[in-house]
């Protein structure tokens, strides 16, 4: 599991992620106090804006990031984008107006919509060998989810001995030691992007995703990972405290109920994605969340049966979530995978545009339990159309025929020639040579 640390980029990297992570976690926490400062009572409205302006950020905001991006050196975006993110987070303690924490956040948030993805595809680059990549995934999924157990924690440390505003500077000193741990990381070089239009850069993700058959699985599946991860972020503290009638603490058990069930799935991830195929995991990670939400509707009287379904719900979360980097790895080639990932970023958001509002108003409307169900056949949708979607028989290799590429092309050596074109057989992907997804012997 802890194999990839002994790669020096690789270790630097996660080390800037868990620096990252812990900032971002504190500023979420400070944020919540900030809003109730300025705000008062009116406090759950700003944070609600800042929630919405993060998802339309990330919806909107990634694609276009990556593609003005991809000729740019890694290294220098991410420092870049990390110290904007510092400055933003060193500014927040000086806000006295509403607009001004809305300005400051979507800066922070355009920032997080374009350094994300550009992170994330860097990885496959650092780990090639498959075994090793599929540890950093669970490494990544470890991180997030010790994340929102950690940062909590040193927050009401922190807040002992000093303000909340102080909690700002904790997020900016996170931002800058991850920009100082990516200087430091030795990154591979890779090869000159080729020249495209702006307009093919910024669509190359989506046109993966359309014309790659377990790409389309995918985004269905990311639906089905909105609806488990949503009930549990919105409706874990109406649950605890109005139908419970318990306290904060028992609200943060809860949570890290979640998050223990994910990280457990995360350990077990490697070793099984060694015997089973991506495909089988995500949609039973899928069934796992819409069976336990359904189950919850029925049998979540008590908190400690709540403590159960959360940790098995977390569990199948990580499960759907964590093996979809595998998944993209495979479906892109070097040059298009921040573009890919950016995508999937921006689509999995779009998602979570559906889930919360659902999991919010219907729970507000007609309670926790209509909330549960309704997530509950969202989930099930998700999991059924990526299961029509994503192929069973799902090769990496594809028999495929090329035709209108002349004779002495590189990319035909050993290839077959014959009336119709030439016949080869290699690891697909959708690419400039490769425009459409082969279907028997055809390309």
């Amino acid at each position: 599991m802890l194999s990839p640390l002994k790669n020096q980029p690789y270790r630097h990297l996660f080390l800037a992620q868990i620096a990252a992570l812990l900032g971002t976690g504190l500023a979420t926490i400070a944020l919540g106090l900030l809003a109730h400062d300025i705000a008062g009572a009116q406090a759950g409205q700003i944070l609600g804006a800042i929630l919405s302006i993060k998802m339309v950020c990330y919806v909107a905001v990634a694609p276009i990031a990556s593609a003005l991006a991809s000729r740019l050196p890694r290294k220098s975006l991410l420092v870049s984008l990390d110290l904007v993110r510092a400055g933003v987070a060193a500014c927040l303690p000086f806000v006295a107006e509403i607009w001004q924490v809305y300005a400051l956040m979507t800066v922070l948030y355009v920032a997080s919509a374009a350094f994300t993805p550009a992170f994330q595809s860097m990885i496959p680059d650092i780990l090639p060998a498959e075994e090793d990549y599929t540890k950093a995934l669970s490494l990544s999924r470890l991180a997030a989810d010790l994340e929102s157990v950690a940062s909590p924690i040193l927050a009401a440390a922190l807040l002992a001995f000093m303000s909340f505003n102080d909690l700002f500077a904790g997020t900016a000193f996170g931002f800058v030691l991850s920009a100082a741990l990516v200087v430091s990381a030795m990154l591979p070089k890779t090869a000159a992007p080729t020249q495209r239009p702006f307009l093919d850069r910024l669509t190359a993700g989506i046109r993966l995703f359309a014309l790659t058959p377990r790409l389309r699985g995918v985004f269905a599946l990311s639906l089905a990972t909105a609806a488990g991860g949503a009930m549990a972020f919105v409706n874990t503290v109406v649950l605890v405290q109005s139908e419970f009638g318990l306290g904060e603490r028992e609200t943060a058990f809860a949570l890290a109920a979640f998050g223990a069930g994910s990280i457990v799935a995360a350990f077990s991830l490697p070793p099984l994605l060694s015997r089973v195929n991506d495909r089988s995991v995500v949609l039973a990670g899928a069934l796992v969340m819409a069976l336990t939400l359904t189950s919850a509707a029925m049998a979540a009287s008590s908190y400690f049966v709540l403590l159960a379904h959360w940790i098995v719900l977390g569990a199948g979360y990580s499960l759907t979530m964590t093996p979809i980097g595998r998944v993209l790895r495979r479906s892109s080639n070097a040059e298009d995978r921040p573009a890919l990932f950016a995508a999937q970023f921006a689509l999995s958001h779009a998602c979570w545009l559906i889930a919360y509002p659902v999991a919010g108003f219907v729970s507000a409307a007609f309670g926790t339990n209509a909330a549960f169900v309704a997530l509950a056949l969202i989930a099930a949708l998700g999991a059924a159309v990526a299961a029509a979607l994503w192929p069973a028989t799902d090769h990496a290799q594809l028999r495929h025929r090329h035709q209108g590429i002349a004779a002495g092309h590189e990319h035909l050596e050993g290839a077959e020639a014959d009336a119709d074109g030439f016949v080869h057989t290699h690891p697909f992907v959708i690419d400039p040579l490769h425009r459409t997804w082969p279907r028997e012997d055809s390309h």
